[in-house]
């Protein structure tokens, strides 16, 4: 393959990628805790999008179960939303594992 080629090629990735990117944004994913208590919206650009809390768990005297719930809840809607992005990558990449893509 000469260097051409290879040009060529890392400009379609390129393009594939910011597509991706462009779409990724679109993409949800849903986290929920405590039963369903806590729900938490997030995006494929890892921004979360909303946060649900039923009012039953809303207690003032336990304040910091309710805290708990929402970490747990933010922190896995986060984490699902990686794992949509690198499979979504993973697409564009064939599997190959480049250093500071997303």
């Amino acid at each position: 393959m000469n260097i051409n080629q290879l040009m060529k090629q890392a400009k379609k990735m390129q393009a594939k990628m910011a597509e991706l990117q462009a779409e990724l944004e679109q993409k949800t994913v849903e986290s929920s805790a405590g039963g369903g208590m806590v729900k938490v919206i997030a995006n494929g650009k890892q921004e979360i999008l909303s946060i649900t809390i039923d009012p039953e768990v809303v207690n003032a005297e336990d304040i910091e179960m309710l805290q708990d719930l929402i970490l747990a809840a933010v922190n896995d809607a986060l984490r699902k939303a990686q794992e949509m992005v690198a499979e979504e990558m993973s697409k564009i990449t064939g599997g190959l594992k480049i250093p500071g893509l997303f």
